[in-house]
């Protein structure tokens, strides 16, 4: 070890950082998603024929990609496999994307991405529920967990019962000033915010259920590409019941294109692979931590190019979400200084948080032969290195 050199040291370390710079980067692809998706909705189009087009351009991009650089390492699609795949392709593309779209639209763009910082905490809830999680009160990291759950709860409801005066930071003509405040005062906050509350649910299933299904069907490229696809025609079937005028299907070079092509790409297929790569080594609550940064970009597109105004309201329950937030993170943490030793004392199933692949795939050789060790460590090749 003494011999080490100072490149393979920085080698090193940058390997460590890719999992926190891919999601960095993912948060500011929301945030532009947010904010194109907001003026393509303002201009009339629907939210349902948004998501379809969404992942119409999602698995023509995706899928060749998954068929050419996984074609040795893909497994075998079971029923189980293929039912979960369904699943996921109704929790996220349709009830988490319309939900989201809908209250986004009795909202604003600003307040939306601020809300979505409850999405840690709810997944940490439903990760208790399934034996993804394991709590104990008696130990500082569980109690942390469960009071920060508590502390971003208590931020959503701060945001949704109290609105506040307007904050003002970028100064704007009156006129804007006053038009927007008006519309502001005429949008169902409450109605919008169930809505979210709604799509964040949603969002947390899926990636409770990504994670289960990644433990089958290893092959994140294929699994992006089968979700976008099943996504693709579970919202057209939604679509043409929600929407029975087919004009509205009409697309051309303007913000529908942009919004349809730009969600596809970054936010559904390069989205929904890079996070099934993250969380197979750290766990879906660390892919969901880094949802604050997304709700300040959002916010100074937001204010720059929709002239949106921030109420009082939704700073103080951003700040206290985002406190609930990393308290919750924080008793993750501790959670990975104990986890080996917690897994070999109690037997019980946890997320990996540590990014140690081999132990787990030395441990699921011991279980299920060498077969699932060489397929997993070949799949390795596609991932992303030191993730």
């Amino acid at each position: 070890m003494g011999g080490r050199s100072p490149f393979a040291a920085l080698f090193n370390g940058l390997n460590t950082m890719k999992p926190y710079l891919a999601m960095v980067s993912l948060q500011f692809g929301y945030a532009g998603m947010y904010i194109v998706s907001m003026v393509c909705l303002k201009h009339g189009m629907s939210n349902f024929i948004l998501a379809t087009y969404r992942h119409v351009v999602a698995t023509i991009v995706i899928a060749p990609f998954a068929i050419v650089l996984e074609r040795k390492i893909r497994p075998k699609m079971t029923l189980p496999v293929f039912l979960r795949i369904v699943a996921l392709g109704f929790l996220e593309p349709v009830l988490d994307q319309n939900f989201y779209y809908l209250g986004m639209k009795l909202t604003t763009a600003t307040y939306s991405s601020a809300f979505v910082n409850m999405l840690p905490a709810v997944t940490f809830i439903l990760a208790m529920i399934f034996r993804l999680e394991k709590v104990n009160v008696k130990k500082i990291r569980s109690f942390a967990k469960i009071i920060g759950t508590a502390i971003t709860v208590i931020g959503a409801m701060v945001m949704t019962l109290y609105k506040g005066p307007i904050i003002d930071f970028i100064k704007s003509g009156g006129a804007v000033h006053q038009g927007t405040a008006t519309e502001s005062a005429d949008k169902h906050w409450v109605t919008g915010t169930i809505l979210l509350l709604g799509s964040i649910c949603s969002w947390a299933g899926f990636f409770i259920l990504q994670s289960f299904t990644l433990k089958k069907y290893p092959a994140e490229l294929s699994l992006t590409a089968w979700i976008c696809f099943m996504g693709m025609i579970e919202d057209a079937i939604v679509s043409l019941i929600m929407v029975r005028d087919l004009s509205a299907w009409k697309i051309g070079w303007d913000s529908r294109l942009l919004a349809a092509s730009y969600s596809g790409i970054v936010n559904s297929g390069i989205a929904y692979y890079v996070q099934g790569v993250v969380i197979r080594q750290r766990g879906p609550v660390f892919v969901t931590s880094f949802s604050p940064l997304c709700m300040i970009i959002t916010a100074i597109l937001g204010a720059i190019i929709l002239a949106e105004k921030i109420h009082l309201g939704s700073i103080l329950g951003a700040i206290i979400i985002v406190t609930g937030l990393y308290t919750v993170v924080w008793g993750k943490s501790k959670d990975g200084e104990n986890s080996e030793t917690d897994v070999k004392c109690n037997g019980l199933q946890e997320l990996p948080i540590t990014g140690n692949a081999k132990s787990i795939t030395d441990d699921d050789d011991d279980i299920n032969g060498p077969t699932k060790t060489s397929s997993l460590k070949e799949h390795k090749k596609y991932s992303l290195p030191g993730v």
